[in-house]
């Protein structure tokens, strides 16, 4: 199955997770319509100032793939500065959020993988 970037499912996310502003998520592949234990797969676009807050994964694991831009990201309590080619996981039990603290549009690509 192929989905060309102009096809993607648009979602607007105000105060995501408790954070700052909107997030844009630009849907690669439903949940529905994965097979694997994958729930999410999409780009996300997080403007100067705003934030997915801090939130745990219980029985998943998140990877975040930093495609453009500059982040602080809470790493399990720790702060960390991503930039592009960057990446963070989270999962188990611990927690993350992140910010765009550059001058541009921050880009990320977001999986989010099921524990069986």
């Amino acid at each position: 199955m192929h989905r060309k970037a102009s096809d993607r499912e648009v979602e607007i996310r105000p105060n995501m997770k408790g954070g700052k502003g909107e997030v844009r998520l630009l849907h690669s592949f439903s949940d529905k319509e994965l097979e694997s234990p994958a729930r999410l797969c999409a780009e996300i676009n997080i403007e100067p100032g705003n934030s997915i807050g801090v939130h745990t994964h219980e029985n998943e694991e998140e990877i975040f793939y930093i495609i453009e831009g500059t982040a602080k990201a809470n790493d399990n309590g720790e702060d960390v500065i991503l930039t592009s080619g960057d990446s963070l996981l989270t999962g188990g039990g611990r927690c993350h959020g992140i910010e765009n603290i550059g001058d541009k549009t921050l880009r990320l690509v977001a999986v989010v993988i099921r524990f069986s």
